[in-house]
């Protein structure tokens, strides 16, 4: 473990304390509060003595005490690390320090659990050919020049997106309208800061996705929850509630958490309003080819002929959300002031992962691979809706992109079982945390992505005995 990029160190040459003691206090203190975790690395004498511009022997004496304390381990040439015992546990955070969205997210960084929402499958990630590519992007980064990359991205990339999107979404672009940005929030983000959206009105799917409700509340704008129904957004609804808009986000392709794909007649009407009101439309294309029934529909930007729809796509579902890899195509017009924006608030993020995707997708093992996704996905769904047709539960399931949507009857605390879920290692998600104005349907939503054949019948007995339990 590295020392952490916030821990610095104040000298102050006026000061009565020796600079030795200076040193040697900074360094006790922050071990003692928590910042230096247990394990971590600090740098050499000569390379702090350097950073700090003080003599290599008024290093070494400070860290010679701190030994001495055995608040540091020596492991000659490896280094100096912070010991890992004896050290008291940092203070508890204060109360009001709480995890973001806790019945969305329940660990960063953590192995995903079964029912999990918005992850892929753990075993299906082309580990083999991702190394050797990333390894190859790793080499030609580190020799090539070191001068500040491209803020919308690796060229090679925008060009396979674009590409790939004329192929299987039917958008027709160029690689200058393709930015590479940090995953979907990062896109989001972008689109917000670029059109200067902050204080205007949004409409925002009902149900919708959360986290996407939540950004748009942090980023100053006021919401429009329009209903959502077995067409997609009701577009009339919006035009009832908010019809000087500034800004619509929907999930057309396969809507988010209901599953459904929105209807032609509500498409044009939605691309309409927007033509005419001088509005933007974002689509989020989460799931993206992973369609499990059928073909899926073509984009909402393929249909776009005013230049008001800004087509956001992510590897997050599809390959891996540790790539944070998205990106988001803009119209024409509005590429270049889209790169400046990016250039000064949110440049692309670091290339070698670019450059090892652009291969991956070049060289066709990423449509190879949404193939084998698909079928897989597809065998673990009939397994995951056989299984619960074998149980006797009051509920009603079915598909929604990616998950079964088990409905529950009224009254039934869905929030209260997840939570209670997470306890057996599962995780379904809430179907209720999804709705804001409309009368909440309480339900689960099981992603197929992560269920195991060996497990199967175990956690959905598991999952009956907790509804059984929640009445």
């Amino acid at each position: 473990m590295e020392t952490p990029d916030n821990f610095q160190i104040a000298i102050d040459r006026q000061a009565r304390m020796p600079l030795a003691g200076q040193i040697h206090h900074a360094i006790g203190q922050a071990i003692r509060d928590g910042r230096l975790a247990p394990g971590a690395r600090l740098p050499s004498w000569r390379d702090l003595a350097s950073q700090l511009g003080v003599a290599r022997g008024t290093v070494r004496a400070a860290y010679e005490r701190l030994i001495d304390e055995q608040l540091l381990v020596p492991a000659g040439a490896a280094g100096t690390f912070v010991s890992r015992h004896g050290i008291p546990a940092p203070p508890p955070p204060p109360p009001g320090d709480t995890a973001p969205v806790p019945d969305l997210i329940q660990r960063f960084s953590a192995r995903p659990l079964t029912f999990q929402m918005g992850v892929p499958g753990q075993d299906t990630f082309p580990v083999a050919v991702w190394s050797r590519l990333f390894a190859q992007a790793a080499r030609e980064m580190a020799s090539g020049p070191m001068g500040y990359p491209d803020p919308r991205g690796e060229a090679r990339l925008r060009e396979q997106i674009a590409a790939y999107l004329a192929l299987t979404r039917g958008v027709s672009c160029s690689p200058a309208q393709v930015l590479i940005t940090a995953g979907y929030s990062g896109a989001l983000n972008l689109v917000i800061r670029a059109l200067g959206l902050e204080g205007r009105t949004a409409w925002m799917e009902d149900p919708g996705f959360p986290l996407t409700r939540r950004a748009l509340t942090l980023a100053g704008m006021r919401l429009a929850h329009v209903p959502v129904d077995a067409q997609g957004l009701d577009v009339e609804a919006g035009l009832r509630s908010a019809p000087d808009a500034a800004l619509a986000v929907v999930t057309p392709g396969q809507q988010a958490p209901l599953g459904v794909t929105m209807a032609p007649a509500r498409r044009r009407a939605l691309l309409d309003w927007a033509a005419r009101q001088g509005a933007w439309v974002v689509e989020d294309d989460f799931l993206s080819e992973l369609q499990l029934r059928g073909r899926a529909a073509p984009a909402l930007a393929a249909l776009d002929g005013a230049g008001r729809v800004l087509h956001i796509g992510t590897f997050s579902k599809t390959l891996s959300p540790v790539l944070r890899l998205g990106f988001i195509v803009v119209p024409t017009e509005k590429a270049r002031h889209f790169t400046e924006v990016a250039a000064c608030l949110a440049p692309a993020p670091a290339s070698a992962p670019q450059l090892a995707l652009a291969e991956f997708i070049g060289q066709g093992h990423y449509l190879r691979h949404l193939r084998r996704m698909k079928r897989l996905y597809a065998a673990r769904r009939d397994a995951l809706s056989a299984c619960l047709a074998r149980l006797p539960l009051d509920a009603t399931a079915a598909m929604a992109g990616l998950a079964v949507r088990l409905a529950l009857p009224d009254g039934t605390d869905d929030m209260e079982i997840a939570r209670r879920a997470l306890d057996h290692g599962l995780a379904p998600g809430a179907l209720s945390n999804w709705y804001v104005s409309l009368p909440p349907r309480p339900g689960l939503m099981l992603a197929v992505s992560n269920v195991a054949e060996a497990t199967l019948e175990t956690d959905c007995r598991t999952l009956l005995r907790l509804i059984d339990e929640a009445r």
